[in-house]
């Protein structure tokens, strides 16, 4: 098989094929084509199957990529996929998602001019073919358990825990205010980088699995018609795993800024997610939080304001401008993103920050004021200084604020003052065994770790089940010798 490999120095790299920018700004549809078999097979082929494989270093799941690139490169898919979903809980989805040109790709150690093997186009070839050979199959527990597990929230964290536990048998139920599972997976991230019918296949599957969904119930103080207090949860599950990950826009002040026509862009991208997904918005049919015509500026440099930016774009807008305040080379989004951006109409003010936002009571502009980067900080990350006398104006009746999110307050939300927070907001556990102050209740995901990837939560949804799994042996041996 080894003659397969190494083909870099003969192979170039190629990404799938991607669609014409304006025929892929006309819909929600993906953008890039699947791989064809011989096309993926030969970008597989240019593995150098190198001895300390980066790629794998520097993928949070830690990822056997070169291993299954060598089985696709042979034509042996099925174990290409096994490998590949032995560590990786929602590969079809990382495929798609995952931001490779910082992570694996971006850690190729092929040498320059070669350029890095591709593997997120590989991985989800693999894995969608999976799924058309009918190789992916329900979770099948080897024994059922009679203990109970509640998970809170049923985003890519909280998923990949409850499928670790439906596979060592415990009676997995996850609760999630949203109508539909996936979190940001489903109404934060546009049709254009994951279409739903993806997450929607996913969740088909752990309902076969065995897994339990309480959805639209919110988790508060008090049970009622649509929530279930948190205390109720306690009592009802022999553990409870908290993966409700950040949601809590951050804000923006300045002169101006309550005016309307300046709006999150979490209730931006939902209202989108969910026309597309056939539901009536009436924020959307208003106009309030639709892009048709408008003149728009996002503020923020990540992968929220990214998908901002692109789908105001598809929705029609007059102009689309992203307002970041470091250069391109400090952009926390993904590169790829940013070309596609540009690429589909997207114009990039760099080096620029708010100062107001102008109008009387309905925005009509950003004043901003030009930046420059100055020394940088303890972390080497580069400070920001406004430039003397360089302000100008945008125009603008449509401003997304995609500054980033913070943790909502649980502890308060869920009448527990005991459960402890770190100064930022976020749950404090134990790092080694994912619990939280309250014994018996663990926490994984972004509401530990902070805004991130969705790799990461996975990531820690399923070493979160690791312990789990372990404190609830632990416990049910306990209580087994004092009956004794």
């Amino acid at each position: 098989m080894a003659e397969r490999m190494l083909k870099f120095v003969s192979v170039a790299q190629e990404q799938p094929d991607k669609r014409p920018a304006e025929a892929r700004r006309k819909d929600f549809n993906e953008i890039y084509a699947p791989f064809a078999t011989e096309m993926a097979e030969k970008q597989a082929s240019r593995c150098s199957q190198c001895g300390v494989p980066f790629c794998s270093v520097h993928c949070p799941l830690g990822n056997n990529i070169p291993d299954w690139l060598m089985m696709t490169a042979a034509g042996r898919l099925e174990e290409a996929y096994e490998i590949s979903s032995a560590t990786n809980t929602f590969p079809e989805i990382c495929g798609r998602i995952c931001p490779q040109d910082r992570l694996c790709e971006g850690n190729c150690v092929i040498e320059q001019g070669f350029e890095s093997v591709t593997i997120g186009a590989v991985e989800r070839y693999i894995t969608d073919n999976a799924f058309d050979n009918g190789w992916v199959k329900p979770v099948t527990p080897l024994s059922e358990r009679t203990q109970s597990v509640g998970i809170i929230g049923a985003g890519p964290g909280g998923l990949a825990a409850a499928v670790q536990l439906r596979e060592m048998g415990y009676q997995v139920h996850v609760y999630d205010r949203y109508d539909r599972i996936g979190g940001l997976l489903m109404y934060g991230i546009p049709g254009f980088k994951l279409e739903k019918d993806i997450v929607l296949r996913r969740h088909r599957l752990l309902v076969d699995s065995g897994i339990t969904f309480h959805l639209g119930k919110d988790v508060g103080d008090k049970d009622g018609a649509d929530t279930i207090a948190f205390s109720t949860l306690r009592a009802r599950h022999d553990g409870v795993l908290v993966a409700t990950g950040v949601y809590k826009s951050r804000d923006i002040g300045g002169p101006g800024a309550g005016q309307g026509g300046i709006v999150r862009a979490l209730d931006y991208l939902t209202a989108s997610n969910r026309v597309s997904l056939g539901d009536s918005v009436a924020d959307y049919d208003s106009g309030e939080l639709n892009a048709a015509g408008r003149s728009v500026v996002v503020i923020g440099g990540g992968d929220t304001a990214m998908d901002c930016v692109r789908t105001a774009i598809r929705q029609g807008a007059k102009s689309v401008k992203c307002l970041y305040r470091r250069d391109r080379a400090n952009m926390p989004g993904s590169v790829r993103e940013v070309k596609n951006a540009e690429e589909e109409g997207v114009e990039f003010v760099w080096l620029a920050a708010p100062l107001a936002f102008e109008g009387d009571g309905t925005v009509t502009g950003v004043r901003a004021s030009r930046m420059k980067l100055g020394l940088p900080d303890a972390s080497g990350r580069q400070s920001v200084e406004p430039v003397e006398n360089s302000a100008f104006t945008l125009e603008a009746d449509l401003v997304i604020k995609a500054l980033g999110f913070d943790p909502e307050p649980l502890a308060t939300l869920w009448g527990q003052p005991e459960l402890e927070v770190s100064r930022w907001g976020t749950l404090m556990v134990d790092r080694k065994t994912f619990m939280t102050s309250l014994p018996g209740v663990f926490a994984a995901g972004d509401i530990v770790r902070g805004a991130s990837l969705v790799v990461w939560a996975i990531r820690d949804g399923r070493d979160a089940a690791a312990q789990m799994h372990r404190w609830l042996e632990e416990t049910m041996a306990a209580q087994a010798e004092v009956a004794e």
